[in-house]
């Protein structure tokens, strides 16, 4: 998996590495961090991309966010693509927790799902927030779900 800053900058590290790099460098600056993980999708003619996103908050002084996007010829119901980007965000959370769990940094997995029935990623909500709050972590939706609806929509080309 192929990570890059927001400046477009690659991730020369594995993902973990990375996040650790950044965690102990902000902490030693004796910021306090939030990390919430989140991913949106967009469809393109034939092509479905993915974007997931780690956006690191410092406590009040601003934030910076790693990004992995990731295309597929796969075509999905909205109800599916939902449960798709809920997966992924799951998976790097997963792949992530223990050094969140060490360093003490609080942690949030965002879905880009509404929690007003009238939109159609509604029909995802429960199954969404059963497997994030089942894997034992922090669940946000729309609208407080900003790192899947507005920091990985802003990177989904």
């Amino acid at each position: 998996m192929q990570w890059r800053k927001f400046n477009g900058e690659s991730l020369n590290l594995p993902i973990k590495s990375a996040v650790e790099e950044a965690i102990i460098r902000e902490t030693g600056k004796g910021t306090k961090l939030k990390v919430c993980i989140g991913t949106d999708s967009q469809v393109k003619g034939v092509d479905t991309e993915f974007a997931t996103v780690i956006v690191f908050l410092r406590e009040h002084n601003g934030g910076f966010m790693y990004i992995h996007n990731e295309k597929t010829k796969t075509r999905y119901h909205i109800k599916e693509r939902m449960l798709v980007e809920v997966a992924k965000s799951i998976e790097i959370a997963y792949e992530l927790c223990d050094l969140f769990i060490e360093h003490h940094v609080e942690m949030e997995v965002h879905a880009d799902i509404n929690t007003n029935p009238q939109f159609k990623s509604n029909d995802a909500l429960k199954e969404a927030m059963g497997y994030i709050l089942g894997m034992g972590f922090a669940f946000k939706a729309k609208p407080e779900a900003f790192a899947s609806s507005c920091c990985a929509d802003k990177v989904c080309n």
